[in-house]
């Protein structure tokens, strides 16, 4: 597929226009001189999962808005299944929405809070019937038909709300912070249903998120939503791993992070000096060109920072091509299997790294002297023009 916009860059694959479910083409909205949606274009295939994230308000609610019907573009077109729907009230769109708060009617049973779009289209009583065993089943609580609101789980209640929206055959469902009023934990398990949800009923799923985590866990593809435009989109996958732009860098993961300039380089290998006197050695990264002795952004995450006690490093030469640096143990953020150690380094910089119990890093104290190894390959430097924004 391809998708026409001025900053994003889109890795999924070409579909005929016949197999997508919805097409943006060119959308803005604006309120006065506030431009709240810029010029965004993306096409989603049949049967995806397509999440937008980005930090609070960035423009992805109005985006899902008007997807919905119920804001109008100020400039572009929105397409269901091939057909322009700008000139199509909500309740005529085939797109349903779960809503943060879920939006079920507390005085009806389950049975009726889904039956009752199915009733407002006035299907018959038989067929309604069949429709609310059926999604009650493939949502797997066919035996909560008669309980009252109030009685159900919040992962139950979940459940619900999207059989409410599903009982009417939608093309897209739209999702706008289902998990939000959720506790952690339920969170967590919510992520894994409602994956397995969209794959039971083969329907597009957008969700909108500013949670990096759900859309990373969930989503076929990810939309990283920036100033009203699409920075980038992508697997979650090539997002973590090949980010476009700064912003991406720093709001999908955790990253250590330098501002920078440039003193050398070769090839795709820069050499900077940070603002805290480090000089580093990274690669280059990201789509706009980097001058020489121009300002740069640096991310290298934690998982790729091996820390080891310098006790035990000795002598002993880095592998060619690391980053080095020592510096004290300041705290260790225990987290199970996986935890993290931060390390007062040079001129007071602090720097994360990932530590496991089974290995030799696993039992740092503060205080404790350590040697710090990176590869450049893992230290990604983009032109600190490209990071206007990337604050999250």
């Amino acid at each position: 597929m391809t998708a026409i916009h001025d900053r994003a860059t889109n890795d999924l694959a070409t579909n005929d226009l016949a197999t997508n479910d919805l097409e943006c083409l060119g959308v803005s909205k604006s309120y006065g001189s506030v431009r709240a949606v810029r010029d965004v274009s993306f096409e989603i295939p049949s049967g995806c999962f397509f999440s937008i994230l980005g930090p609070s308000g960035c423009g992805k609610t109005t985006l899902m808005r008007m997807i919905a019907g119920f804001e109008e573009p100020s400039s572009g077109d929105i397409r269901i299944k091939g057909k322009s729907v700008l000139k199509t009230p909500p309740n005529r769109r085939n797109v349903k929405m779960v809503f943060q708060h879920l939006a079920l009617f507390p005085m009806m049973n389950v049975y009726e809070n889904i039956a009752y779009g199915l009733r407002c289209q006035r299907v018959g009583k038989a067929e309604i019937d069949r429709k609310v065993k059926d999604v009650l089943q493939r949502i797997a609580l066919p035996d909560v038909a008669n309980r009252e609101i109030h009685q159900l789980s919040g992962g139950q209640k979940q459940r619900i709300a999207i059989a409410r929206c599903m009982v009417l055959d939608p093309d897209v469902l739209l999702l706008d912070e289902p998990l939000g009023a959720l506790d952690l934990k339920l969170r967590e398990a919510m992520k894994i249903e409602l994956k397995l949800l969209q794959h039971q009923f083969n329907t597009t799923f957008i969700y909108i998120t500013h949670d990096q985590s759900e859309a990373l866990v969930m989503s076929d593809y990810v939309a990283i939503m920036n100033n009203g435009r699409f920075d980038q989109i992508g697997t979650p996958q090539a997002l973590y791993h090949a980010p476009d732009t700064a912003f991406v860098a720093g709001f999908v993961g955790d990253s250590n992070r330098w501002s920078a300039r440039v003193l050398s380089r070769s090839g795709d290998e820069v050499k900077v000096e940070t603002g805290d006197g480090l000089v580093l050695v990274g690669t280059v990264a990201g789509r706009a060109p980097l001058a020489d002795h121009g300002r740069v952004e640096l991310f290298v995450r934690p998982e790729f920072v091996h820390a080891e006690r310098l006790a035990q490093a000795g002598s002993a030469a880095p592998e060619d091509g690391d980053n080095v640096l020592e510096g004290a143990v300041d705290s260790l953020l225990f987290n199970g299997a996986n935890s993290r150690v931060l390390v007062r380094g040079p001129r007071d910089c602090l720097i994360e790294a990932d530590v496991t119990l089974t290995g030799g890093a696993g039992d740092l104290r503060p205080g404790e002297a350590v040697r710090l190894t990176w590869p450049r390959a893992q230290t990604r430097c983009f032109a600190a023009e490209a990071a206007a924004g990337a604050s999250a």
